[in-house]
C-alpha cells in the first residue's frame, strides 16, 4: 500500500504537497535499505517512483528524490564535492534503465531533465569518452563498408546480349551472367571478397537490431525519432535487400538490379543517421524526419490522386494519335512517370508541338498546370515552412536527446570490457554497493549574500510602506497638501534611514 502511494505521489500536480508526503510516508517504512525499500519496488511497468517521476516529466519530484540520494563529500569554502547516486539512472547495469525511459516517452517535459544534475554531467561524461569516439569510428567502417558494396554493384557480372531485338524500343546491350560465369577471372574473385563482406555485414545488422525490436516493441522501435525509427526501417530492408540480391545470384534469377538498385540507395541514404553524433548535422536529420514522415506523407496521397487523374485523361486524349510522333505518353505506364515529372515541374510539357495536337491537351494541361504547380506546390512549402518553423524551437532539446538514445545503444551493443561502468562504487566511501557520480560544484557567496541585502531591503520598505498608507488613509480627509507633502517626505527620510541601517546591520554582522 505505500509504494502504491508512492507512485500516486509522484502524478500528483501539486508538487510540494506530493514532495511532503512522499517524505512523511518513508519516515514510516522499517526497512529503509536493501531491496525491501518502498523506494525501490517496481509498479506493474517495472518503473520504481524515481524511474516513473523521469517517465512523466516531473522534474520537481526528480530533484527532491536526487537531493535525498546525494552525499556531501566535502566543503571548503565555495567549492565543495557531492556524491550523487546513479544507480538507477546509468544504463550499464539496467535492463530498462532511467536514461532509456526518458528519450523513449513522448512526453516533452520529461527531455527537461536530460538538462539537471547528475543527469547532464553523467550524459556528457559517457558520450565524451566512449560514445563519441566509437561512434564516429562506426560511421567510417560503414561508409566504408557502403563503398565496397558499391564498386560490387558497378563491377558486377555482365556479357553481351546476343540474342535478337524484339522491339526498336529494346535498347539492352548486355545481360547478367550465369554463376557458373561470374567467378571465373581474377578480378571476379576480387569482387567476390567484397560481396562476401557485404553480406557478412546486411546478417551482422539484422542480427543486433531484431533483439532490440523483441525487447522495445516494433511501434515504439520504428516509430519515435529520438531512437531513429525511420532510420531502423531503411537498415533493415537494405540488409533484406542485399540477401535477396544474394538469392538471385545464387540461383541465376535475371533481375538482380532491382533489389541491388534499392539496396544502393537505401544504404547510402542511413548514411545520415551518423550525422546525429554531431551538432551541426544533427538537428536537420531530425528536421528532415519531421518532414517525410509528417507533412510529405499526407502530401502524397493527394498527389498520387491529382497524378493519376491527369495521367489518365493525357493518356486517352493520346490513345487514338500515332504512338510514334507522341512524344512521352505513348503508353499509361511512361504518362504515370511523365506526369510526375510534370507535377514537380522537373521537365516542361512533353508533346510533340511539331505536329497537330488534340484541343483537349491545351485545356487539360492549363488546368494540371493551375492546381500541381501553382497550388499544390505551394501549399507543400507552407506546409513544410511551418513544421520548421514547430520544430526549430526544440531541435536542440531533440538533438541532446538523440545523443543520449545513441550512447544507450552503443553502451549495449559494445563489450564490457570496451565500455567500462562510469561512477565511483560506494565501498570506496563506506556506501555499500551502489554507484555514485562525483560532481565539484562552485558556490558563488557574493551571488548569495546581495540576494539576502535586497531581500532586507525590499521587506523594511514594504513594512514602512504599510505603516504609512495607514497613517494616511486614517487622518487624509484633515490633512492639507503641505502636511501630505511634509508626511510623505518624513517617510521617505525615515524608510530610507531604517532600509540602510538594516542593511548595514546585515553587513556588519557578515563581517
Amino acid at each position: 500500500i505505500g509504494n502504491t502511494v508512492l507512485h500516486i505521489l509522484v502524478l500528483q500536480p501539486n508538487k510540494t504537497f506530493a514532495c511532503h508526503m512522499y517524505s512523511l510516508i518513508l519516515s514510516y517504512d522499517r526497512s529503509k535499505e536493501g531491496p525491501g525499500s518502498l523506494e525501490l519496488i517496481p509498479n506493474n511497468e517495472g518503473l520504481s517512483p524515481f524511474k516513473l517521476a523521469g517517465v512523466e516529466g516531473n522534474t520537481v519530484m526528480f530533484q527532491y528524490l536526487m537531493q535525498k540520494r546525494k552525499q556531501n563529500l566535502w566543503s571548503f569554502g565555495p567549492l565543495s564535492t557531492v556524491l550523487y547516486d546513479i544507480t538507477e539512472i546509468d544504463s550499464w547495469a539496467e535492463d530498462q534503465s532511467f536514461l532509456e525511459l526518458i528519450v523513449s516517452t513522448k512526453k516533452r517535459e520529461a527531455r527537461q531533465i536530460l538538462d539537471l544534475t547528475p543527469v547532464k554531467e553523467l550524459v556528457s561524461l559517457k558520450w565524451n569518452m566512449y560514445g563519441r569516439p566509437y561512434f564516429c569510428f562506426l560511421a567510417l567502417f560503414y561508409i566504408l563498408y557502403m563503398v565496397c558494396f558499391t564498386m560490387c554493384c558497378v563491377y558486377r557480372p555482365l556479357k553481351p546480349r546476343t540474342g535478337n531485338r524484339t522491339s526498336s524500343r529494346d535498347n539492352t546491350v548486355y545481360v547478367q551472367k550465369m554463376l557458373q560465369e561470374s567467378y571465373v577471372a581474377y578480378e571476379d574473385e576480387l569482387r567476390l571478397v567484397g560481396e562476401l563482406i557485404t553480406v557478412i555485414g546486411a546478417v551482422v545488422i539484422l542480427v543486433l537490431e531484431i533483439p532490440d525490436i523483441l525487447r522495445v516493441g516494433a511501434a515504439k522501435y520504428f516509430g519515435q525519432t529520438i531512437l531513429g525509427g525511420p532510420f531502423h526501417i531503411i537498415v533493415i530492408t537494405y540488409a533484406c535487400m542485399i540477401l535477396v540480391t544474394m538469392v538471385m545470384r545464387l540461383t541465376s534469377t535475371t533481375g538482380e538490379v532491382v533489389p541491388m538498385s534499392f539496396a544502393l540507395v537505401l544504404g547510402w541514404c542511413n548514411v545520415m543517421y551518423f550525422a546525429r553524433g554531431f551538432q551541426m548535422l544533427g538537428p536537420f536529420t531530425i528536421m528532415i524526419q519531421k518532414m517525410i514522415f509528417g507533412d510529405l506523407m499526407r502530401f502524397c496521397w493527394l498527389m498520387a490522386v491529382v497524378i493519376l487523374g491527369f495521367a489518365s485523361a493525357f493518356y486517352i486524349i493520346f490513345q487514338t494519335e500515332n504512338p510514334e510522333n507522341l512524344g512521352q505518353f505513348y503508353n499509361y505506364p511512361m504518362s504515370l512517370f511523365t506526369t510526375f515529372e510534370l507535377f514537380l515541374t522537373i521537365i516542361d510539357g512533353p508533346a510533340n508541338y511539331d505536329v497537330d495536337l488534340p484541343f483537349m491537351y491545351s485545356v487539360v494541361y492549363f488546368a494540371f498546370a493551375i492546381i500541381a504547380t501553382l497550388l499544390m506546390l505551394n501549399l507543400l512549402i507552407a506546409m513544410m515552412g511551418d513544421t520548421h518553423w514547430r520544430v526549430a524551437h526544440e531541435q536542440d532539446e531533440l538533438w541532446r536527446a538523440q545523443v543520449v538514445a545513441t550512447t544507450v545503444m552503443l553502451e549495449r551493443k559494445l563489450p564490457r570490457c570496451l565500455w567500462p561502468r562510469s561512477g565511483i562504487c560506494g565501498r570506496e566511501f563506506g556506501l555499500g554497493d551502489r554507484w555514485y557520480l562525483r560532481i565539484e560544484d562552485r558556490v558563488d557567496p557574493n551571488k548569495h549574500k546581495m540576494m539576502r541585502y535586497t531581500e532586507a531591503f525590499k521587506a523594511q520598505d514594504r513594512e514602512n510602506y504599510d505603516k504609512g498608507s495607514e497613517k494616511l488613509e486614517t487622518n487624509g480627509d484633515t490633512l492639507c497638501k503641505k502636511e501630505l507633502s511634509a508626511l510623505s517626505l518624513s517617510l521617505s527620510r525615515s524608510t530610507s534611514r531604517t532600509s540602510s541601517h538594516r542593511g548595514w546591520e546585515i553587513l556588519r554582522r557578515n563581517t
